[in-house]
């Protein structure tokens, strides 16, 4: 099993990274892609993936963050993303029109130009998207990218049917566990296992079996991916074996991972 997308350079997790992959492993969780926000999170990202087997990493500037965009970042990202074989994607890059923390030409502006490094690079391209799912359309529409994963979906099926069929990957949290999420599951249902992937978002967004037993303050981890995958299991009526298998295939695939 793969967590694809967290975030282990998050301060909550600071001092506690070796019993959190000991956590993972006992979960069955064999590898784990980190993912940075920033540039300086990108460079903390990559020494984390180095000191351990099990991390890989994606480097790049979220959303939140495009309002610190400055001339010369495009080198700077180039020398970050090619200064390690851990670095397996840009990401996470996107839209985000529900918090609005930088003006949304300049979101736009980012995305653009890191969508354009990623095929440049060749890296496949991990997308954030929140009340944002028409402009992504648009930005990704006719260009040349092979693999393109949109995290933590929880956009309608008739606003994602069509990337699907482009061959975009959706991947799910915790969060299509939430009692009030079953738009969410209803995507689950029509999405086709070979473009889905599991992850936790984590420290971010816990299953909601855990909320429910420890608080709406309990820190999500990579181990607790299986309830996402179990979630997917009952969904799509298969067995749990088959959702580990397919799942993990097609992570695997997308960030270029061996066994």
């Amino acid at each position: 099993m793969i967590d694809s997308h967290c975030h282990l350079t998050d301060q909550k997790f600071a001092g506690d990274i070796p019993a959190i992959l000991e956590r993972a492993r006992n979960a069955g969780v064999e590898q784990i892609i980190t993912i940075a926000d920033s540039l300086e999170e990108s460079g903390q990202a990559i020494v984390l993936a180095e000191k351990y087997a099990q991390i890989f990493c994606a480097v790049g500037i979220h959303p939140h963050h495009a309002k610190q965009w400055k001339d010369g970042d495009e080198i700077r990202l180039e020398k970050i993303a090619h200064s390690s074989p851990k670095v397996r994607a840009i990401g996470e890059i996107g839209l985000d029109y529900h918090y609005d923390f930088s003006p949304r030409d300049i979101q736009q502006k980012v995305f653009a130009i890191q969508l354009q490094l990623a095929v440049e690079w060749q890296l496949p391209v991990v997308i954030h998207c929140r009340n944002a799912i028409t402009d992504i359309r648009h930005t990704i529409e006719g260009m040349d990218m092979k693999k393109i994963v949109l995290h933590c979906c929880t956009e309608t099926w008739e606003d994602v049917e069509s990337l699907v069929a482009q061959g975009v990957s959706l991947s799910f949290t915790g969060i299509a566990t939430y009692s009030q999420s079953e738009e969410i599951r209803h995507v689950i249902h029509k999405c086709p296992i070979n473009q889905m992937m599991i992850e936790t978002d984590a420290p971010y967004l816990p299953p909601e079996a855990l909320r429910a037993k420890r608080g709406r303050a309990v820190r999500n981890e990579p181990a607790f991916v299986i309830d996402v995958a179990q979630l997917i299991a009952k969904i799509k009526r298969v067995d749990l074996a088959e959702v580990d298998r397919t799942t993990t295939a097609n992570a695997m695939a997308f960030f270029g991972l061996s066994p």
